[in-house]
């Protein structure tokens, strides 16, 4: 089992940034896949960004590439998705998630949750 735990989201003005952290406990961090995905009002979830158990690849939704950087620690068990250049379209709740295998942008192929952090981008 994996726990995942997200923090750092918070109020910010249209045009700013915010880093989001999940940190997993449990089994083993560097043998997972991890991702983001983010949820907004009256919304599906969506992908936003995935990383590799090495760190070395990445995907990212078309709606966020060039303003979001996702990354990971193995030495802190946390995985990160630096924000910048923030819209109010962004505002959701973002959750991490977690898989054994390779990188994947599909959320039923997660197999771990966390309980999702609230980002609100004020216009």
């Amino acid at each position: 089992q994996v726990q995942l735990v997200e923090s750092g989201g918070e109020l910010v003005q249209a045009g700013g940034s915010l880093r989001l952290s999940c940190v997993a406990s449990g089994r083993t961090f560097s043998s997972y896949a991890m991702a983001w995905f983010r949820q907004a009002p009256g919304k599906e979830r969506e992908f936003v960004a995935a990383i590799s158990w090495s760190g070395g690849i990445t995907y990212y939704a078309d709606s966020v590439k060039g303003r979001f950087t996702i990354s990971r620690d193995s030495a802190k068990n946390t995985m990160y998705l630096q924000m910048s250049s923030l819209k109010p379209e962004d505002t959701a709740i973002y959750y991490c998630a977690a898989r054994v295998r390779g990188v994947s942008a599909l959320m039923y192929e997660y197999n771990y949750w966390g309980q999702g952090t609230q980002v609100t981008v004020s216009s």
